[in-house]
């Protein structure tokens, strides 16, 4: 009897409190931003909201209201998007994908934002000469480290391959960091690395048939967000020359990519989510910062598994 008294008590005080905000308007207000329309992105997307509901917070409850903007890999598009949240004074901005985080970062130091799929905020260019990341910016970052794994996971499978293929926006930070990276894994594995810039998703058909035709055996999609959005084509050019895809983006395998180690992004954005969750229930920034991703994955496609008559070994777990 006590139990039931205590919990109709607080389900009392939850509802009035909810009721209350929204008669106050003091409903916190999000404002979410995506870069680009892009499959893989948007499971980050679900994640945060996901995350959100968990611990209480979502529109349908009323206890959130949320803008959503989508740039369309538009930076003029991007910067007036943060424009409108700093107008609207947003509780909170959250960022997926690294030029939307590095937009909002720049753009306010007074409303916190919440970054996720994006580097280091050393990577993405947004520390102080002390290394010091804006006071204002928190989430979940990813570092280069998985890559050696990622590259590895070729010589595993397909031991005999000698040459990579991959494509690059010089624009990106985490881009050029991460083809750096590929190059000297590369290079100690006795594989060479053949490498393409690529300016947007417009380019990449014909960037990539270039790339296709110097020979390679295996194409890497990096952590690039033009590869993100144009994979759909770039797995069509692969698939009909017979080049087996492998990445360091699990998201990727879902759409056509062999094989994968590295961040689940629907995992990415729960992660953020939660941080966003702590920062709405304390109303403050304590405790919060930039922090490393937790969660990857290896993992395959069974179709292009099947396709390359390709059997992995345990830990690789089919994807869902």
């Amino acid at each position: 009897m006590k139990r039931a008294l205590i919990a109709l008590v607080i389900g009392c005080l939850v509802s009035c409190t909810n009721n209350a905000s929204r008669e106050t308007g003091t409903v916190p207000v999000i404002g979410f931003l995506d870069a680009f329309q892009d499959e893989t992105i948007d499971q980050a997307k679900q994640g945060f909201f996901k995350a959100l509901a968990t611990h209480g917070f979502s529109e349908d409850s009323g206890t959130i209201k949320v803008i959503y903007r989508n740039a369309q890999g538009d930076i003029p598009t991007l910067t007036q998007a943060v424009d409108f949240f700093i107008s609207e004074e947003v509780t909170l901005i959250a960022t997926n994908a690294t030029l939307a985080t590095i937009t909002a970062a720049q753009k306010t130091s007074v409303i916190p934002v919440c970054m996720m799929v994006a580097p280091t905020p050393e990577m993405a260019g947004l520390t102080d000469s002390t290394g010091k990341a804006p006071g204002n910016l928190f989430g979940v970052y990813e570092t280069l480290a998985y890559i050696d794994s990622s590259v590895a996971l070729i010589r595993q499978v397909l031991p005999s391959v000698k040459v990579i293929g991959t494509v690059f926006n010089q624009a990106e930070p985490q881009s050029m960091a991460a083809l750096s990276v590929i190059k000297d894994q590369c290079n100690r594995a006795g594989m060479k690395l053949i490498s393409l810039p690529v300016n947007n998703s417009s380019e990449t058909q014909l960037v990539v048939n270039s790339l296709l035709s110097k020979n390679i055996e295996v194409f890497f999609a990096m952590p690039d967000n033009t590869i993100f959005a144009s994979f759909e084509t770039i797995a069509k050019i692969c698939n009909d020359k017979n080049i087996p895809i492998f990445t360091s983006e699990s998201g990727l395998v879902k759409r056509g990519a062999l094989a994968a180690y590295g961040a689940d992004i629907f995992e990415w954005g729960f992660q953020a989510g939660e941080q966003a969750a702590l920062f709405l229930r304390q109303s403050s920034m304590n405790g919060l910062q930039p922090e490393l991703l937790k969660v990857r994955k290896r993992i395959y496609n069974e179709d292009m598994a099947t396709r390359y008559n390709i059997i992995f070994p345990s830990p690789f777990e089919p994807i869902d």
